[in-house]
């Protein structure tokens, strides 16, 4: 497609902020407004539309989809997408281990169990650990406490949350990368522990490789989004 407008602009809408191509505001992917909660996200999406060029690149717009996804599905069924977020904690990456007697096993300690014990004081929660396979449920004081947690969160939020969990396998990680400061490596690492230890152990592809690097930017996107959303 040709690019249709010159100037990029933002301004406050509704109670938010919204951009606009030759002063018409953008609407998202289902028809609705797209407005924003905050100026930073607003900016982000208009950086996207003034980076085009002569064409319209369609992924060149990755922050914008996310945002239209926000708006179009959570904001309109919130109840669901925290349905759908929950069954990360049943089964999180965090809780399940190799046997104590394997070498991975001390690695998955020393590397998940202070994510996973932070998480525990802050949310005053407890999770359930397992060696092996075995589904274990989690006890369901926890996942009613992480419940509230993920009611209390905005649709931009809850999309970058569903996108972090899908890629870590795990709602634990994606709650902590929500959170203002959080480290996308470190988490990134803490996620992955498993597949690293198997390229470390069978070393790995170039097409694996570089199916990982997209993830983590996949990964990266939704943290950025989760922070420009949020309200200063």
């Amino acid at each position: 497609m040709k690019r249709f407008y010159k100037d990029v602009t933002v301004e406050p809408a509704d109670g938010g902020w919204r951009v606009l191509l030759d002063g018409r505001g953008v609407k998202t992917a289902g028809g609705r407004a797209q407005i924003v909660p905050t100026w930073a996200l607003a900016e982000a999406l208009a950086a996207e539309w003034a980076g085009q060029g002569e064409k319209i690149d369609a992924a060149g717009f990755r922050c914008r989809d996310l945002a239209d996804f926000a708006i179009d599905a959570v904001a309109t069924a919130r109840a669901q997408v925290i349905a759908e977020l929950l069954p990360y904690a049943e089964t999180d990456t965090l809780c399940y281990r190799a046997d104590p007697e394997d070498a991975l096993y001390k690695r998955q300690i020393a590397v998940w169990e202070p994510l996973l014990a932070g998480i525990e004081a802050r949310l005053g929660v407890r999770f359930a650990r397992v060696s092996g396979i075995v589904h274990r449920p989690q006890p369901e004081a926890t996942l009613a406490r992480l419940r509230q947690e993920l009611e209390r969160e905005s649709p931009f939020a809850l999309a970058a949350l569903r996108m972090l969990a899908s890629l870590a396998a795990s709602l634990t990680i994606a709650i902590e990368a929500i959170r203002p400061g959080a480290d996308a490596e470190i988490l990134w690492r803490a996620a992955e522990l498993e597949a690293d230890w198997q390229v470390e152990l069978w070393g790995e592809d170039w097409q694996a490789a570089e199916n990982r690097a997209a993830r983590f930017e996949a990964f990266r996107l939704a943290m950025r989004l989760a922070e420009l959303s949020r309200p200063a």
